[in-house]
């Protein structure tokens, strides 16, 4: 089992910047692709960013050149750099992780709120 823990979500104006964090615990051998996804009040999840072990890193057209997605190897810990956020932004936050075992695991984190005023 693999535990995701996000943290970083809160209330921001528009115009301004917020850094989410994620943290892997627990069994996290062979963690390939992680990244962020987001649903906001009636509407489905949808892709932000997700980035490999190696660095690959692919965006949303929304977000493209706004965020940035990074990860720690180390601390097994991804993070999502929000800039220049809009209020379409508002949403809450998901972290995603994907393990390579056959079958393969999907993980999930609990989410956290972003939320962004006009």
């Amino acid at each position: 089992q693999v535990q995701l823990v996000e943290s970083g979500g809160g209330l921001v104006q528009a115009g301004g910047s917020l850094r989410l964090s994620c943290a892997a615990s627990g069994n996290i051998f062979r963690i390939n692709t992680m990244g962020w996804y987001r649903q906001a009040p009636g509407k489905q999840r949808e892709l932000v960013a997700t980035i490999t072990s190696g660095g690959s890193t692919n965006y949303a057209d929304s977000v493209k050149g706004r965020f940035t997605i990074s990860r720690d190897n180390a601390k097994n810990t991804v993070y999502l750099q929000m800039s220049s956020l809009k209020p379409e932004d508002t949403a809450v936050y998901y972290c995603y992780a994907q393990q390579l075992r056959w079958p393969p695991d999907n993980y999930w984190g609990q989410g956290t709120q972003v939320t962004v005023s006009s």
